[in-house]
């Protein structure tokens, strides 16, 4: 299988910016399609960001448009959330997911087959 690990997380002041990294290991062979989700305090998991293998396909939430950008490194096996703006509504656990076939993304957490364990992610008023 594919183990994810997530990183980056960490607490920041509104308005501010963190990068989330999510290392990719294992059987990583064939494309695949990366997602990041995030859980915040008493509500439901939802998707935030998704890219699919060839990076040409991105999907977003509305409420992180214009805010955060996903990317991938295919030669380090990891992708990225670059969060920018960040609001104290942002607070969540970030977690990476990875899901084949990685033509098209998918925003529907069922659909996911690999999860890394999450980072925190808090942000201060």
């Amino acid at each position: 299988q594919v183990r994810l690990v997530e990183s980056g997380g960490g607490l920041v002041q509104a308005g501010g910016s963190l990068r989330l990294s999510c290392a990719a290991s294992g059987r990583t062979s064939g494309t695949y399609a990366m997602g990041w989700f995030r859980q915040r305090p008493g509500k439901e998991r939802e998707f935030v960001a998704g890219l699919n293998w060839s990076g040409d396909i991105t999907d977003y939430a509305d409420s992180v448009k214009g805010r955060f950008l996903i990317s991938r490194e295919h030669a380090k096996n990891t992708a990225y959330l670059q969060m920018n703006t960040l609001k104290p509504e942002d607070t969540a656990v970030y977690t990476c997911a990875a899901r084949y076939p990685g033509q098209e993304v998918v925003v529907t957490s069922q659909s996911y087959t690999y999860w890394g364990q999450g980072t925190q992610v808090i942000v201060s008023s």
